[in-house]
């Protein structure tokens, strides 16, 4: 078995269900009292959302690529960025590192793939939605059709992840504000819907949304696993 080399803290309340998840799968997978063979090196999430806030993204992937190290150095055979948004710096910590980095919108991608479907709907940060390194991934490396809400909608989608659900605060209003959201990107043609962030699974249930739901901390995790039991 390989460790896995978590990156987490981003927030840390969705770290702790990558690591459930992990070990959950790994004693599915093996049973008895098998778990899985990880480590995590935990940011300080304060830090990093003020870099995103402010556009320094160059600091921010100082940061990460700091943090890319201390999992190589600490043993990790290859490296899970337990977030969506700070894959923005992935390319730079790939190009820093010697271990692999499993990349969440190609874990992602591969599973939407793998149930036949081609145009997705995408939630996460307004830098996920927004940005290229994302968005740009899934159309151009796995031949997928994205939609994303309109600029409201994405604004509302990205101040409940940082004001409420990065704080690990659940509402009932923000869940049904959420699948407004989605039902309108399947008005748009989505035939499923990629939660990418990986916060946003603590809020949305599969029965909130009218169509197949890619909880991508689920399925990165689970990836994971995958990786590092493969001979």
């Amino acid at each position: 078995m390989k460790t896995i080399g978590l990156i987490g803290g981003m927030s840390w309340e969705s770290s702790l269900i990558y690591y459930r998840i992990v070990n959950e799968t790994v004693k599915q997978r093996l049973g008895g009292f098998h778990s899985a063979k990880c480590m995590m090196y935990s940011v300080d999430f304060a830090e990093i959302e003020s870099l995103q806030e402010r556009g320094m993204w160059g600091e921010a992937t100082r940061k990460m690529i700091e943090a890319a190290r201390h999992v190589e150095d600490g043993g990790g055979d290859f490296i899970v960025l337990c977030t969506n948004t700070m894959h923005k710096t992935a390319p730079d910590i790939e190009r820093h590192v010697n271990i692999p980095l499993l990349h969440i919108a190609d874990a992602t991608a591969a599973r939407v793939k793998t149930d036949g479907l081609t145009k997705v709907g995408l939630l996460g940060t307004r830098f996920t939605m927004e940005d290229d390194f994302y968005k740009g991934r899934l159309i151009d490396k796995h031949g997928l059709e994205v939609v994303i809400p309109p600029a409201e909608e994405r604004r509302d989608v990205d101040r409940i992840i940082y004001d409420e659900l990065c704080l690990g605060e659940i509402r009932q209003a923000s869940r049904e504000r959420y699948g407004e959201i989605m039902r309108h990107l399947v008005w748009k043609g989505a035939e499923g819907i990629i939660l990418g962030c990986t916060e946003i699974g603590l809020l949305v249930r599969a029965e909130d949304s009218p169509v197949r739901i890619f909880d991508t901390t689920r399925i990165h995790a689970e990836t994971a696993v995958d990786y590092a039991l493969e001979k």
